[in-house]
């Protein structure tokens, strides 16, 4: 079913029985329910702050020990969908490569899809901060994150540097 027939099937209930509807998927649906509480109450701050929540138990979980790679990309996407703003959004980005960059640090090399991950989040939050003009906001996380790879192999630093100065270099002259 696309979304044509949904919505013709909705025209045909009436105000109660929509009412109920969203009541019922509220309900039983987690997305759906964090979608609507944020509709009603939209602290984006709160929002990020659980989120970067969520970021730091993909690196640091409270029981056991090892990371999820998977989980800290999908609560960047959920995030995404709850239509927050870029400037948040780029935030939880770069929030999760400093996680990885804090986990590396801590813990040792990974492997290359551990960097791969984190090099493209870094690049695709860069990218972002470039396009809403706000890469200044992010600069000392930005530069952070790149003199904190220094002692990471696998040819990480060398890109998250590379990345760096392509996005920096007219920051850096003027500063």
């Amino acid at each position: 079913m696309g979304i044509r027939e949904v919505k013709n099937n909705l025209k045909n209930l009436d105000k109660k029985q929509l009412i109920d509807l969203i009541g019922e998927l509220y309900k039983k649906n987690k997305s759906v329910k964090e979608y609507f509480d944020f509709y009603v109450n939209p602290n984006e701050n709160e929002l990020l702050s659980k989120y970067r929540d969520k970021v730091f138990e993909t690196f640091f979980p409270k029981r056991g020990f090892g990371y999820n790679l998977k989980e800290g990309k999908k609560a960047i996407s959920d995030f995404k969908k709850l239509g927050v703003s870029n400037d948040s959004l780029a935030d939880l980005m770069l929030f999760y490569v400093e996680t990885g960059v804090e986990f590396t640090n801590d813990f040792g090399d990974i492997n290359e899809s551990f960097y791969s991950s984190l090099e493209k989040t870094y690049e695709q939050a860069l990218n972002l901060m470039y396009e809403n003009g706000v890469l200044e906001k992010f600069a000392s996380r930005a530069q952070k994150v790149m003199s904190d790879t220094s002692d990471i192999g696998w040819g990480f630093h060398d890109y998250i540097a590379q990345v760096y100065i392509d996005f920096y270099a007219d920051y850096l002259e003027n500063n």
